[in-house]
């Protein structure tokens, strides 16, 4: 159990997560140089030999994880994303799986594991899937609506262009994308001068709404996983106000488990009243005895 946490505590360290993230970069970078015939030529052999080292580091780094978390490896989504990773990249890259070798570069995503701002980024994409698939989902029916119409009013105008409804969805998402979408108008305005009314429409709808309303939905998504400074502070403050309760709670109970002071042992004293009410008494019995004859 000792080994296992001292693993832990040295995966852990900042220096090693910055090494691994250092790793990371340079293997991305050779694996791009690779796909330049000049530097094959010339490094060649050093770049496999760094892309063979990395891959190593990489696979140490799963293993070394394995063992120090054992079963609480697998709960973490994050050590399943760089375990693919780099299975992917254990397979050999030769024959049917040859193709597995354009996958290589799939070891830079490790920085999103690597970099915690990244993870948090990731984070919050995944938290407004709910919310990005109705407004991708309003988009698709916009589109295809739009592509429908398109087909049956602008088809014969120009077939190149709306003649089928695969076509003319294609069309559509190029001018929803802003790409050449004034000649396309242009070529249908010929014809049909009104036609500008249905782009102006359909740019509107689909450009300025739909997408604003994506890029709303993911930016919403973010300040709610990223605290703004004044949550961050009354966070720190509640902190600090539990710390407080919890060594008043601390005191009281050593001053309540505190033992009580033993009462004093000795003769009792008798008290003022006992002693005038008794004493007069006995003096007065010892005197009549004396008096008698």
């Amino acid at each position: 159990m000792f080994r296992q946490e001292r693993v832990r505590a040295v995966l852990e360290s900042s220096l090693v997560q910055r090494a691994v993230i250092l790793v990371i970069v340079i293997n991305a970078i050779t694996i791009g140089c690779e796909t330049s015939s000049f530097l094959m030529e010339r490094f060649g052999g050093l770049l496999h030999t760094i892309d063979r080292i990395a891959l190593t580091i990489f696979a140490a780094e799963i293993a070394a994880r394995l063992y120090a978390y054992r079963r609480s490896f697998f709960a973490d989504p994050w050590n399943w994303f760089d375990t693919v990773i780099v299975a992917v990249a254990l397979v050999p890259a030769s024959g049917p799986t040859s193709v597995l070798r354009a996958l290589r570069i799939l070891r830079a995503l490790r920085l999103v594991s690597a970099v915690p701002s990244m993870r948090r980024v990731v984070g919050a994409l995944l938290a407004a899937v709910p919310g990005m698939a109705s407004i991708i989902g309003l988009l698709v029916l916009m589109i295809y609506i739009a592509a429908v119409i398109a087909t049956k009013l602008f088809g014969e105008i120009v077939p190149e262009r709306f003649d089928e409804l695969p076509r003319s969805l294609f069309t559509l998402f190029q001018i929803m994308t802003g790409d050449d979408w004034g000649n396309v108008a242009q070529e249908v305005m010929k014809e049909k001068p009104w036609a500008w009314l249905f782009f102006i429409v359909y740019i509107l709808m689909s450009t300025f709404v739909a997408l604003n309303l994506f890029i709303a939905v993911v930016v919403n998504a973010m300040n709610d996983t990223e605290p703004s400074a004044a949550e961050t502070r009354t966070q720190v403050e509640l902190a600090a106000v539990k710390e407080e309760l919890a060594a008043l709670h601390a005191k009281l109970d050593q001053l309540l488990l505190r033992p009580e002071p033993e009462p004093a042992t000795g003769p009792r004293r008798r008290s003022p009243k006992t002693a005038t009410a008794v004493g007069p008494g006995r003096q007065s019995q010892k005197t009549a005895a004396i008096q008698e004859p």
